[in-house]
């Protein structure tokens, strides 16, 4: 009887191991279909996350009437903004205050890209949130792909035969990410992440006319174009070296698109700052607002952060910010993030740096963080990869499912705790 029941148990498992295998298969052939399932699914769940908090997290004294709504969460905080924008435009002149004359709080800390968007949509005769948020859950729909492209994209990184799987299992962990939900909200994180991603995947693919036109838009959408030109810069310098051990003419046939690339990169970091200082009369004026709105960066690039660790917790607090920064870049380094692309590398240290450089620290740095989508790319490795990086392991479905409810925690956390607004004592998302 044992013999019998040992033969069964093998059979049953090689049943298990063949439809793992053919499920494998399937989602391998077809990742697009998979990966717009898993998104649609996960906005299923960050409505229901919504939902949990609009009905137990949000008190009535934040969103002013006695039953909040899931409505009520999506149109909170930086929403307000973007709504005004999109209705009424910006303001001229810049609000300023009566006694002390200084620049206040206005629209002009937006960028303006995504209001506008959605003007067109409200054309339609659409209401404001309801044409943001069908714009945001295409957009963040197309992110997803074209997240999932980058990461599959092979040229200048390490040899990894289960790339495909990587990606696809990292871009389906992005969907994931806590703070996920800012993707259905009338937020420009949706718009900015395609843009991103759509700027990294040209790069590689030395499509550098494109690139330039794709920057500009990203130069009126959101501030990032500092840390794309130093992946730019990393392509052409390896570019530059590979075309001469090949002993051909660096760059032959594209030094003109390139340099416009450059250009076009560099003129996308000023851009919209040049356009608030152009309207008011006032060059510095994008700045001054900012600095209402708490940004300072003449304090000094890492200052900020720095202070605060001292504050919170002393030696300790400023050793525990540098420990996690460091075992950051040495994953990027390291063998987990090799398999990735270099362009990919340079933009997933150079992204997080310049927010650590000019942004204070604010709890909204879980929502800026997830544009540096690199970050699922080194979970998804740890996760499925043995210690040295060389292979996949065996259960490395289970590892992925830990960390995806995991995820799944912190999505809700995300959503209760900071999506919600009390006005005594709330975190901005």
């Amino acid at each position: 009887m044992s013999t019998v029941r040992q033969l069964s148990e093998t059979l049953g498992d090689l049943r298990t191991s063949r439809g793992r295998s053919e499920a494998s298969r399937w989602m391998l052939r077809h990742p697009v279909v998979l990966l717009l399932v898993v998104y649609a699914a996960t906005r299923v769940v960050v409505f229901v996350a919504m939902w949990v908090a609009a009905t137990w997290f949000q008190t009535p004294a934040g969103v002013g009437h006695l039953d909040p709504t899931v409505a009520d969460i999506l149109s909170g905080w930086d929403g307000i903004w973007y709504s005004r924008i999109a209705r009424q435009g910006y303001p001229v002149p810049l609000p300023a205050d009566p006694q002390t004359g200084l620049l206040t709080y206005s629209a002009w800390a937006f960028y303006p890209a995504f209001p506008m968007l959605v003007r067109g949509l409200m054309a339609t005769g659409l209401p404001f949130l309801p044409a943001a948020v069908l714009l945001n859950l295409v957009l963040g729909g197309a992110a997803t792909l074209v997240v999932w492209r980058c990461l599959r994209f092979a040229m200048h990184a390490s040899p990894q035969p289960a790339r495909e799987r990587l990606a696809l299992v990292a871009a389906a962990l992005w969907c994931l990410y806590p703070a996920t939900g800012i993707l259905v909200m009338p937020y420009t994180e949706p718009l900015a992440a395609v843009l991103i991603a759509w700027s990294l995947l040209l790069l590689m693919q030395r499509r550098y006319a494109v690139l330039a036109v794709v920057a500009l838009a990203l130069g009126v959408t959101r501030a990032a174009a500092p840390a794309i030109a130093c992946a730019a810069i990393a392509h052409l310098a390896l570019r530059w070296r590979d075309d001469r051990i090949r002993g051909v003419a660096p760059l032959a046939g594209q030094r003109l698109t390139a340099t416009i690339m450059l250009v076009a990169t560099a003129a996308s970091s000023i851009l919209w700052p040049v356009v608030v200082g152009v309207a008011s009369g006032l060059p510095m004026a994008f700045f001054d607002v900012q600095a209402a709105w708490g940004q300072k960066p003449e304090s000094g690039p890492f200052v900020l952060w720095l202070a605060w660790a001292w504050d919170a917790h002393g030696v300790a607090g400023v050793a525990v910010l540098v420990s996690l920064v460091a075992t950051y870049v040495a994953l990027v380094l390291g063998r987990h993030g090799r398999w990735l692309a270099l362009e990919l590398r340079v933009w997933a240290l150079a992204y997080p740096l310049y927010l650590l450089a000019v942004v204070r620290p604010i709890t909204s740095m879980w929502r800026f963080l997830l544009l540096d989508f690199p970050i699922t790319a080194l979970v998804a490795s740890v996760a499925m990869r043995t210690s040295t990086g060389a292979t996949v392991v065996p259960h490395w479905r289970r590892r992925v499912a830990v960390v995806a409810v995991a995820s799944l925690g912190g999505l809700f956390w995300f959503t209760c705790t900071l999506l919600t607004y009390v006005p005594w004592g709330a975190a901005p998302p």
